[in-house]
């Protein structure tokens, strides 16, 4: 009988005890046996390997977080790691490895496969949409839903003071969690790293708004734009004349009951992963493309380039005049 171990690798994201829940109980039922390794690839040479049964998943696919735990390795960035980590794939039989996590998770599935011939299919388990080659990752449905509800509490509260709010929300080299909740949630304002804003526009954005009479201005910022958010608050401040607050919302977008969509793609994805297993197909990259799973050359996914949506982007001052 042929043996599968799972990881969950860099950050967790909403979704991922799904995706873990869809390998183990399909896989079993093809015949697999199902291993676990807990800590993601710090765990993978730590040898923290078990096997996994259907009540090893039961009631897990409402939680958020990752019952496997995850961790980032610095060891598994050297040789050594990587040797011992192969090593224990060997002496644990393990025939095919899925790896659920973001580019860096997916970038060390590839090259235990290049280095050491490793067999792997990877998921794309990560809040921030940044994986190009897929529509959209596991998670990133769960946090624009989380922000969003932020937002909308925080309108409650800013009206009532005529105030400006900043929220910061993740995404240090993507915008893709700003970008749609702003777009979404009614933002005055988004700040990402994909685009350069000129500071005096953000201001008579704001003092725009306040002229107009509006009750409140929310500016939603990630955290990867080139300004520190406590330094942008004050100038802005400053600059405005106004009640400016900071809220960041930062772990708490991390967590919570993974939405409808994130379960569905979770649980499609680990379904088509013990589907290529099956089928002798390795060293790919599972995402969705027009609401269609497929399956990716790993290499060639992870070249593609994210391309920001500029026209989302442009709408957002558009629709908050």
């Amino acid at each position: 009988m042929s043996r599968i171990a799972v990881l969950t690798s860099g950050g967790d994201s909403p979704g991922m005890n799904a995706a873990i829940r869809a390998v183990v109980r399909y896989g079993i039922e093809r015949g697999f046996s199902i291993y676990g390794i807990e800590r993601g690839y710090e765990g993978l040479i730590e040898g923290a390997f078990y096997q996994m049964d259907r009540r090893s998943v039961g009631d897990i696919l409402q939680r958020g977080g990752t019952i496997l735990k995850t961790a980032r390795s610095e060891r598994f960035r050297r040789p050594e790691g990587k040797a011992k980590a192969a090593q224990n794939l060997e002496t644990f039989q393990i025939d095919a490895l899925v790896v659920i996590g973001g580019e860096g998770s997916m970038t060390g599935a590839l090259e235990l496969s290049k280095e050491y011939g490793i067999k792997v299919i990877c998921l794309p388990g990560t809040i921030d949409n940044d994986l190009a080659y897929t529509d959209t990752t596991i998670g990133f449905d769960t946090a624009v839903n989380t922000v969003l509800d932020a937002i909308t509490r925080i309108r409650d509260t800013s009206s009532s003071h005529d105030r400006t709010t900043v929220i910061e929300v993740m995404g240090r080299h993507s915008g893709d969690i700003a970008l749609y909740s702003g777009l979404a949630g009614g933002a005055e304002f988004v700040l990402v790293p994909e685009v350069e804003v000129d500071f005096n526009d953000l201001c008579q954005k704001v003092i725009e708004s306040k002229n107009s009479r509006r009750q409140h201005s929310v500016i939603i910022k990630a955290e990867g734009y080139p300004m520190d958010s406590v330094q942008l608050t004050h100038k802005l401040a400053d600059r405005t004349d106004r009640d400016v607050k900071l809220v960041v919302l930062s772990y708490l977008q991390r967590g919570g009951a993974p939405s409808f969509s994130d379960r569905m793609l979770a649980t499609e994805c680990g379904v088509k992963a013990i589907d290529l297993i099956e089928s002798g197909i390795f060293n790919k990259a599972i995402g969705t493309v027009g609401g269609k799973i497929v399956a990716f050359d790993l290499e060639e996914a992870l070249k593609v380039e994210p391309e920001f949506n500029r026209d989302l982007y442009d709408a957002i001052g558009i629709l908050s005049k």
